[in-house]
């Protein structure tokens, strides 16, 4: 029951998130319909402003909240695409570090011992090169957000490749969404008169996702020729 109790923790936490419908305030229609507020918070109270978003994305990646996209255009909408994206590689690292810990310290050591076969060789070969594993993760977001916090616990992956490939996989897909962040409003005049609002999705350009695989590409190319070396 101790072990788990850093688990137990998220989970009640990702569950009063929704009780109390923070989803509806992750959101680009709330974004819209609040823009002058939140401006204004940000105009009068600008370093109290950075530091309540800050604690806010840590927390929601903490708990797993689905927001990372969306509140990393906020980012880049309230405070620029360079100081919100920034602000954002950081408070995701912590966030994302605290779940992983939580996670490693719940079940990764129990879950690791019944892994047998090919799960066993897969887990062995994850902990070998775990940073350069977690950064090609990290750059090409093929899987979710809060996957990836949490499955290098299950691969005794050491808490400071952790952090490391994280901080700087996710500063690519960070910074691209937070100066989308910074250009939403005008996308969001003509949503609000056309009456439609967009998504996360319809803001994400096709050219914008090939970036991403091409980083990771890129990334992976060591990998690669290392696995090729020991081949040969």
């Amino acid at each position: 029951m101790k072990r788990s109790l850093p688990l137990l923790v998220i989970l009640a936490g990702l569950g009063l998130g929704y009780a109390f419908g923070l989803q509806n305030y992750f959101s680009l229609t709330y974004l819209s319909e609040q823009r002058s507020y939140l401006e204004g918070l940000v105009s009068q109270n600008f370093w109290l402003a950075l530091a309540s978003f800050f604690l806010i994305y840590t927390l929601a990646t903490a708990f797993s909240f689905p927001a990372a996209s969306v509140l990393t255009i906020f980012s880049g909408f309230l405070f620029g695409w360079f100081t919100g994206g920034l602000l954002v590689v950081f408070a995701a690292t912590l966030g994302a570090t605290i779940l992983f810990l939580a996670a490693k310290s719940s079940f990764g050591g129990f879950l690791r011992e019944k892994l047998a076969g090919t799960a066993a060789s897969f887990a062995d070969g994850f902990s070998k090169d775990a940073f350069g594993y977690l950064l090609v993760l990290r750059i090409a977001p093929i899987f979710p957000f809060f996957i990836i916090n949490i499955a290098p616990a299950l691969f005794n992956v050491k808490t400071r490749d952790y952090v490391l490939a994280t901080l700087l996989g996710i500063i690519p897909g960070t910074f691209a969404f937070a100066w989308l962040g910074e250009g939403v409003g005008s996308i969001l005049d003509v949503a609000k008169a056309s009456g439609k609002m967009p998504s996360v999705k319809d803001l994400v350009t096709p050219e914008i996702t090939i970036a991403f695989v091409a980083i990771a590409v890129v990334a992976a190319i060591p990998l690669i020729i290392k696995r090729l070396r020991k081949q040969v």
